[in-house]
């Protein structure tokens, strides 16, 4: 029988660290983190602590649905407030060190993918991720559905870049469609994907 999707709500800052270490996990194998962060020895530690980076400055300013249990996150920014912020981008640049000597390949290429962001206003999914162990419960569904019944009811649309080939189809089933994509350089392809709201 199928797993009920689980009830979610807004995450807290306390769990933070919980969350951080969720979506480390559920990135783990994701090949535009991999290019990132070549050094697979370290690669969770780096992608924690941005991951904590990106959860504080979203529940300040976002939004970020976990589940009861924090089996998974949805971060989203609001219309017109996708960029980061001086302070964030400040933050950021401490994780430069951890591409090793690809820095500005990195650089460049999350430049071009930043550059293909739609200028209209639009919700943006940052992160979606579910503790991998969970995966295939209608976890990552469950946790899209707030902010997309708000993009319908707002008739306001939705955007997000997909780094996984194998999950275009998943964000296609809840109305998104690729309209380009960023073949990262020396590296992976990212699908760029927008939803119109649905009436």
């Amino acid at each position: 029988m199928p797993v009920s999707a689980p009830p979610v709500r807004p995450a807290r800052q306390a769990e933070v660290r919980a969350l951080a270490a969720v979506l480390a996990r559920a990135f783990e194998d994701d090949p535009v983190w991999s290019w990132i962060f070549p050094r697979a020895a370290t690669r969770r530690m780096w992608a924690r602590a941005y991951f904590r980076t990106r959860l504080r400055a979203l529940l300040a300013r976002g939004v970020v649905h976990t589940t009861e249990d924090a089996a998974g996150a949805a971060l989203w920014s609001p219309p017109e407030a996708w960029r980061f912020g001086w302070r964030e981008s400040a933050l950021l640049l401490r994780f430069l060190p951890a591409t090793g000597r690809r820095t500005l390949e990195v650089l460049r290429g999350l430049g071009e993918v930043d550059e293909r962001h739609p200028p209209a206003p639009h919700w943006y999914l940052s992160i979606l991720g579910t503790e991998p162990a969970r995966q295939g419960e209608g976890i990552g569904s469950a946790l899209l559905r707030p902010v997309l019944e708000s993009c319908d009811a707002d008739e306001v649309p939705a955007y997000l870049e997909s780094s996984k080939e194998r999950n275009v189809g998943f964000y296609e089933r809840h109305g998104f469609r690729v309209t380009g994509e960023v073949r990262l350089p020396d590296g992976p392809t990212m699908w760029l994907m927008w939803r119109d709201p649905r009436r």
